[in-house]
């Protein structure tokens, strides 16, 4: 052993009595020219522990006086977070070697963010897909305009994310997917913003897309006739029928349909979006009159490492307008949707039929529930009423 480590063991020894008569927890250790701490700490991101155990932690730091001083004062900032279970490893963890994550810049942050984005999928049931459709639409727009307002060298971080949320339309959809995505930003970043995000989202609503007047049934018979090619009939019908989302209906398994089942479900795939579900049909009797037991897709790019669920739904999108049918794909959706609910079917179901979750049901489809509960409750007061009525009343 060199004169050097010899007195920089003895240096550190000195440093790990001053730790342990403070009962810190944390010792100092020299790996090579590097300086460590040991001590129990939380499991790291990704392990398999559950409990804190004995881990040593890099500091980066040099085997020297002066990077002894910084590791005694390191040990002392860890204890107290320790102390107050506001320790997290992120600021600790080495970067694709690059550095640890405060000490990045901007782009290599994002891009530390990107991969904890997709470790975090990967260990859900979510399909790729529907993560990397996520990612392009609603988080990868709002972090490239980041990266360009904070080039601005006066703004702050913080700042920066502000003016990036400002930028956007009040009161929209991409207003609610900037927030979003800016705010878990700055959680995975550790960064504390004195003004709490959701606060920015405004009253965008989806239930406020269902202002406008949704086309009856009978249109929706109607309009079907308007589409010469059969192909994107049975993408129509199958929207009309089981409600559907645009991509959704190149990720079904028909077989049920085609083999003549008189309950005549389809099987949403894993693939999609929301994962595999069940759907019956709302008109049955839509199955027949469309023509649905044909299971004639159209024949598209459907290779999702080569395109994406959106570059689907948007095909889906553009042969409506090539059309020129008088509503949105969507529409289709929504009508399945209502018409759900005027026949009684629980919304438990009708949600889990849709691919969502009941309180995005709940929230999007309110003011029809609402008349719906209502008409009910007039219903069983009348029926009371009815029962309990005095002589002089006229029963009908």
């Amino acid at each position: 052993m060199s004169t050097v480590n010899q007195a920089i063991d003895r240096q550190i020894a000195q440093v790990n009595h001053r730790l342990k008569v403070a009962q810190l927890g944390l010792q100092v250790e020299r790996r090579g020219e590097k300086l460590s701490l040991r001590g129990t700490l939380p499991a790291r991101p990704g392990s398999k522990r559950l409990r804190s155990h004995q881990q040593r932690l890099s500091l980066g730091l040099p085997a020297t006086a002066s990077g002894l001083k910084k590791a005694e004062q390191e040990a002392k900032i860890i204890a107290a977070q320790l102390i107050q279970k506001s320790f997290s490893w992120r600021d600790y963890l080495v970067t694709n070697g690059e550095g640890r994550l405060h000490e990045l810049c901007l782009a290599q942050q994002i891009q530390a963010f990107e991969q904890h984005f997709w470790s975090e999928r990967s260990q859900g049931n979510g399909h790729p897909a529907s993560g990397k459709t996520t990612w392009d639409s609603a988080y990868a727009p709002y972090l490239r305009k980041l990266e360009a307002i904070a080039q601005n060298p006066n703004l702050s971080l913080a700042e920066a994310i502000y003016a990036t949320i400002q930028s956007t339309q009040n009161n929209s959809r991409s207003r609610q997917a900037c927030c979003t995505a800016l705010g878990a930003l700055a959680a995975f970043l550790g960064l504390e913003l004195p003004i709490d995000l959701k606060s920015l989202w405004g009253a965008y609503s989806p239930s406020r897309t269902q202002a406008r007047q949704l086309p009856p049934d009978q249109l929706i018979v109607a309009t079907f006739n308007q589409i010469p090619n059969r192909a994107w009939q049975f993408v129509y019908g199958v929207m009309a029928t089981y409600g559907l989302r645009n991509h959704e209906v190149f990720y079904c398994d028909y077989s049920a349909l085609t083999g003549g089942s008189t309950e005549a479900t389809i099987q949403v795939l894993n693939t999609t979006k929301t994962g595999s579900h069940e759907v019956w049909p709302f008109y049955p009797e839509w199955v027949e009159q469309f023509e649905l037991r044909s299971g004639c897709v159209p024949t598209i790019a459907t290779d999702l490492s080569q395109t994406t669920l959106q570059r689907i739904g948007q095909r889906v999108t553009q042969q409506f307008r090539r059309y020129g049918l008088p509503f949105s794909p969507y529409d289709l959706r929504h009508a399945w949707a209502v018409r759900t609910i005027h026949f009684g079917l629980p919304d438990t179901v009708a949600a889990r039929m849709m691919g969502h979750s009941v309180s995005v049901h709940t929230r999007t489809y309110h003011r029809w529930i609402a008349r719906r509960d209502q008409q009910q409750a007039v219903e069983a007061a009348l029926n009371r009423r009815q029962l309990i009525a005095p002589a002089w009343v006229e029963k009908s």
